[in-house]
């Protein structure tokens, strides 16, 4: 891949990746070898975690579009060699949580994409992308499991923290859907609610308990977008710059 031509976003907006798209099959061990690489540079690189979760879905019987979209993340690399995480000197202790959602992502199985990134005041010191574990039956509980999920990382960095004397008080979660946020405030159950797993209401436990808060964002300033759907060059940019990632000199 040396001599191949820099891009500048690890996966393109028009990429739909499905099991069998009748291209030729590839070799697994290459295949694999190049996703497991790629995993373990996801633990510095956010930026990429999207995309090498998504090519690491099709390990098994990988197609010459599979090995396109792995090779198109390291003409990205190649691109980005310098970019890092950003931690500075005397920050704040706040924790701040971003959530987010994206309906139907996975075409070959229906299922959406969570996706999250948790701030010790300006420093991302978590981050994930994650299949939900079934097809959702709308917007509004796809961004509310993903809240959820969110939560539940939430709590046990909050307990980390606590055991260093740190208290964190009520801890905000922003996301970009005013139905998910009513449904953790609401503790009534509707006709809108009921078909959400029980095991995910204990997000609106802890918004009662005053653990955390639900709050809203605005879709074009959401973080977290950038872990749950391929984006454009503008819009890719402008979230790993707030994440705080830098190109070192």
């Amino acid at each position: 891949m040396e001599s191949t031509k820099p891009i500048d976003t690890p996966i393109s907006p028009s990429t739909r990746l499905v099991v069998d798209d009748g291209s030729s099959s590839v070799e697994e061990k290459s295949y694999r070898g190049m996703i497991w690489s790629l995993l373990y540079l996801t633990t510095t690189r956010p930026d990429i975690i999207f995309s090498v979760g998504l090519c690491a879905c099709f390990q098994s019987n990988p197609k010459e579009t599979h090995l396109k979209a792995v090779k198109w993340i390291l003409r990205y690399l190649k691109y980005t060699p310098k970019l890092a995480l950003w931690y500075s000197q005397g920050c704040n202790f706040d924790l701040i949580e971003y959530a987010d959602g994206n309906y139907v992502e996975f075409l070959f199985d229906r299922k959406s994409t969570s996706g999250m990134a948790h701030f010790f005041g300006p420093c991302l010191v978590s981050w994930a992308t994650k299949k939900q574990h079934f097809a959702a039956m709308s917007t509004a509980e796809v961004e509310y499991v993903a809240a959820a999920s969110c939560c539940a990382q939430l709590l046990w960095i909050r307990q980390q923290l606590k055991d260093f004397s740190i208290e964190t008080g009520c801890i905000p979660i922003f996301f970009d859907n005013a139905s998910a946020i009513n449904i953790a405030e609401n503790p009534c159950q509707h006709k809108r609610t009921k078909h959400i797993d029980i095991r995910h209401h204990f997000l609106r436990d802890n918004v009662e308990k005053d653990l955390i808060s639900m709050n809203f964002y605005a879709t074009d300033k959401q973080i977290a977008d950038i872990f749950t759907k391929a984006l454009s060059r503008e819009e890719f940019e402008r979230n790993w710059l707030e994440l705080d990632m830098i190109k070192r000199t």
